[in-house]
Parts: C-alpha cells; structure tokens; sequence
C-alpha cells in the first residue's frame, strides 16, 4: 500500500499511518492523549514515542486528566525512573500542568476543533515540499493554549497535533489513506 513519504518500513509505524493518523478524532479522552504525546515527542522522533506509548498509557492513568492533574512530585520523580517513557521532568511536569489546564476548559474538544472551524482542513499536497511544518490556525491554536496554561504546545507541536487529529488532513495525494479521507 502507497503510504506518505513519512511512513517507515516499521509495522508499529505502519499501522499508526494506517488506522490513526489524520483520521478526524473528537473525542476528549484521544485529544488528550495526543496532546501529551506530542509534547512529549519535542525534539525526538514520533516512532520513539510509539514505541512508549502503552507505557505511558500504564503509568498515567489511561491518560486520565483527573488524575494526571493531582500527581505529585515524588510519583514524577519516581517515573524519572522507568525506562519504559520518555524520562524528562520538564515534560512529566507539563503532562500534569496540562492536565489542569484541560480541566479548566469548557468542552476542550470542541475549543480545539475552533481553530480550524470545526472541520478538517482537506489539504492536497502531492510533494514533502508543500506539508508545512507550522499554520496560521497552529500558532493560534498554540498561542491560546499557552494562554490557558498549557505548556509543550509550540506551533510545530500544535500542528503535529492537528494533523494527527484529523483536524487538518495531510496524507499526501499518492498516498491510499488520501483517498478515504479527502472526502
């Protein structure tokens, strides 16, 4: 199957591609998930995320903003700990602080949807050339996060979000999933 220029020959990669990315989700529990795990990859590969995903999964809660709103400095310390997720502080601290910001929202699903209209934006790139990296609608969907307390939502991070959402639609045309959702 033709997959986007980005793809690896990785299954776990594959069927990332395949079945999750750029599909539409708007459900709060999954906007949450991969509102941390895009921070969470800052400066590192999506695959190595991937790949500490039902880690991650384990150790917070399922991704519970509840409970990941209340989780104290010594659980964090003791995560610094687990070989199976990304150890960085500053990113197990933004987990939580996000998590508190989340709770503050009203409807955070639909807020989020709000910078691109409350539609997937279908875009019809045919070369890497022309994804970009950053949008207008991310930088503002960054900057009103950040503006809510969010922290590790730059507009890179933020796009890589939208585009993993669905919130923005990036498979390249040569790609199978163009098709199905370019609708």
């Amino acid at each position: 199957m033709p997959r986007c220029f980005w793809c690896t020959d990785d299954p776990l990669y594959q069927a990332y591609h395949d079945q999750e990315w750029g599909t539409p989700q708007r459900d709060p529990a999954l906007l949450f998930e991969m509102l941390l795990l895009e921070g969470f990859q800052a400066g590192l590969s999506w695959i190595t995320v991937l790949r500490k995903r039902e880690r991650y999964r384990q150790v917070m809660h399922g991704f519970d903003p509840q409970q990941l709103a209340v989780i104290s400095d010594e659980r964090i310390e003791e995560l610094m700990q687990d070989a199976g997720i990304i150890r960085n502080r500053l990113k197990l601290k933004a987990a939580r602080r996000n998590a508190q910001a989340w709770l503050a929202v009203d409807n955070p699903a639909d807020w989020l949807w709000s910078f691109v209209g409350g539609a997937p934006k279908i875009n019809h790139f045919s070369a890497r050339s022309e994804v970009p990296a950053v949008t207008d609608e991310a930088r503002a969907m960054s900057k009103a996060l950040q503006k809510a307390g969010f922290t590790f939502v730059g507009p890179t991070i933020c796009y890589a979000f939208m585009q993993a959402t669905g919130m923005v639609m990036d498979h390249t045309t040569d790609c199978d999933r163009y098709a199905a959702l370019a609708r």
